[in-house]
């Protein structure tokens, strides 16, 4: 059973959070509902607790999941219909059954046609829908903001196997990049005193040499004077 706070996917509109559970009485019988308000269409869905499951509602992914999506968003595409009405119904029955899988698999195809021949019209607004449920279930998954769940989708359908890094994992690769430079800084800082350390005798000896040239050189005059 769902409760309120409860993160959810409702099928072709996008995941969201159940912000009530309440008691109503529709025509003569009384149910419970489940309100779910959906972020990125500004939507707000009622749904019978007891019919939940039957029209598709189900709990957002995790994580783990999150990396499988990653790689049908990656991988080359599947045939789809070449008549362009039955691909645009092909694909919002995919987009109709909830299935994230389903989903990403729609918006990978949609990607890689635009890039290859371009969308028509209808397909453009399918593409831009498709991207913001699946970015909409991301955004919860990943914990991260609307835009940058969106942000985050485009850049993994541009670059393939690296998807741009969530804040919280940018701040986690950032203090591990401080430690390699910080050890990096102490290793380096040992050899260095050595060399400088031997910059220092180095002057010395080269005054000695001076000066016992110099005392050399002062002997034969000295002869020379006497004669």
């Amino acid at each position: 059973m769902y409760k309120v706070g409860d993160k959810v996917v409702y099928p072709h509109h996008g995941a969201g959070t159940v912000v009530k559970r309440e008691k109503r009485e529709v025509l003569g019988e009384k149910r419970e509902y489940l309100t779910i308000k959906i972020l990125h269409n500004d939507m707000t869905v009622n749904v019978p607790a007891d019919n939940a499951e039957r029209v598709g509602l189900r709990k957002v992914i995790d994580e783990e999941a999150v990396k499988k999506v990653v790689k049908y968003l990656t991988s080359g595409g599947t045939e789809m219909p070449k008549n362009w009405n039955r691909r645009f119904k092909h694909n919002r029955d995919k987009m109709k059954t909830g299935d994230i899988y389903e989903l990403a698999e729609v918006v990978r195809n949609l990607a890689l046609r635009d890039g290859e021949k371009g969308l028509s019209t209808g397909e453009k607004q399918m593409y831009v829908k498709a991207k913001k449920i699946l970015a909409s279930e991301l955004m919860y998954a990943k914990t991260m903001s609307e835009d940058e769940a969106l942000e985050w989708l485009e850049e993994t359908l541009t670059e393939g196997a690296k998807p741009k890094l969530t804040p919280a994992e940018k701040k986690a690769a950032a203090a591990e990049s401080k430690k390699t430079a910080a050890a990096a800084k102490a290793t380096a800082a040992k050899p260095a005193a050595k060399p400088a350390a031997a910059a220092k005798k180095a002057p010395a000896k080269t005054t000695t040499t001076t000066a016992r040239k110099t005392a050399t050189a002062k002997k034969p005059a000295a002869k020379a004077t006497a004669r």
